[in-house]
């Protein structure tokens, strides 16, 4: 049983003009502290000022350390201006539903029903029979980072993705029919022209028929927001503000990698791969993105090359060890590059809101020495994974599109 409550006390955009000037993507999904900063330069209401407040300076110069105690003031400081800005309004009791519709996919847009999830129902060791099944493992410092944003501000931003089977598609169904009763209250494009649109529930009739339908669901996955829940229940929180979304909605693109080759030189790095992969040069071609798992992509001196994992690289059976990316952890960035640890700085994990051309001009420039470039994880492999009660293989999943931060905004006062 998974359960699904509303929002006590909730921050929305009163329309779509001010939904465009206060969204933005999340805390994690930028390559630098440049990025925010230059957002913010574009559009100056959006909520990074305070879920990324470190890079709300009036120079780029001025950037402060990340959780730094002048950062966690000045997000407290707007937290207290964004609750009488004019572009909020409160809703009170309420949840949501969320349309997402990608250009990639638009007969299939994302759709999914937010509110507070309960943090009790998170697994871990000390409750194996939680239904909310994490992906990953946590890193304290990361968990307590978002936690004492949420201290500074008593807010959550910080959506959390939960993925649900909904096997008979019944929660899919209710909620299309509730996106095509009435027009939305609030839309906008984000910066990769995903269309992002919220109707928001809060009659009784309606609430009850979605809390019962999640009610029913055994499972939720965590797709995306791992450390968000957790800094909720590292909090003492009872919930923490998600959105649920039926599996069969749910798009994923590749997690690759840029790499130095620590000393080994480009000829044998290519000897020591055939150890643990077939190796077929592709030489000059466009930029390369393997067309399923079990390819992939090398880039290394100008040429592209395709790696298949060779039998006996990985057990089948163990649906973590069948990740391309665990595969590429153990046999290729510890295996021959020596960097044991997946957080080594000198791994740069390249999400998949930048393609293959990205990481050909990375190392062109001379900035890597070779790219790795992967086929997006399945569904099933995610699934299977989270099944298994096995976390996947860090920077492994990337959902796209991404929930944007700032459509709702959850007060914890």
């Amino acid at each position: 049983m998974v359960t699904l409550r509303p929002i006590t006390r909730a921050l929305v955009p009163v329309d779509s003009v001010a939904a465009y000037r206060v969204s933005a993507p999340n805390y994690d999904e930028f390559q630098s502290d440049r990025e925010v900063w230059d957002l913010l330069q574009a559009r100056p209401d959006n909520v990074l000022q305070i879920t990324m407040p470190h890079c709300h300076a009036p120079d780029c110069g001025d950037i402060l350390e990340d959780g730094c105690p002048e950062a966690l003031a000045h997000a407290t400081k707007q937290m207290e201006l964004l609750k009488t800005n004019p572009l909020f309004r409160e809703a009170n009791n309420v949840l949501w539903v969320y349309e997402i519709t990608s250009p990639k996919r638009p007969e299939a847009p994302q759709l999914g029903v937010g509110g507070f999830g309960l943090t009790s129902e998170i697994r871990t060791d000390k409750t194996p029979q939680g239904s909310i099944i994490r992906n990953e493992g946590i890193r304290p410092e990361k968990a307590e980072g978002r936690a004492q944003l949420l201290r500074a501000t008593n807010a959550d931003f910080g959506t959390v993705n939960l993925a649900v089977r909904d096997k008979q598609g019944k929660l899919l169904v209710a909620l299309a029919k509730i996106t095509h009763s009435r027009p939305c209250d609030f839309e906008t494009l984000d910066e990769d022209q995903n269309l992002h649109r919220t109707w928001m529930i809060s009659d009784d009739e309606t609430v009850a028929q979605l809390v019962k339908l999640l009610a029913d669901e055994p499972a939720a996955y965590v797709a995306d927001g791992n450390h968000r829940s957790a800094a909720a229940a590292a909090m003492g929180l009872e919930h923490f503000l998600t959105v649920f979304f039926p599996t069969s909605r749910l798009g994923l693109e590749p997690y690759n990698r840029l790499l130095p080759l620590n000393g080994v030189s480009p000829d044998e790095f290519l000897q020591k791969l055939s150890a643990n992969f077939n190796v077929k040069p592709l030489g000059a071609i466009p930029p390369y993105r393997p067309a399923s798992v079990h390819q992939i992509g090398l880039y290394l001196k100008g040429a592209w090359y395709e790696l298949t994992p060779k039998s006996g690289s990985y057990d089948p059976a163990n649906a973590a060890e069948s990740i391309d990316s665990d595969i590429i952890q153990r046999h290729i960035i510890d295996g021959i590059l020596g960097m044991k640890d997946a957080r080594d700085k000198r791994i740069n994990y390249v999400g998949g809101n930048k393609n293959a051309s990205y990481l050909v001009a990375r190392v062109d420039l001379g900035e890597y020495d070779l790219a790795l470039s992967v086929a997006p994880v399945t569904m099933e492999q995610f699934v299977d994974v989270c099944e298994q009660n096995l976390f996947m293989p860090p920077k492994s999943t990337w959902f796209d599109p991404k929930i944007r931060s700032g459509l709702v905004i959850a007060l914890l006062d």
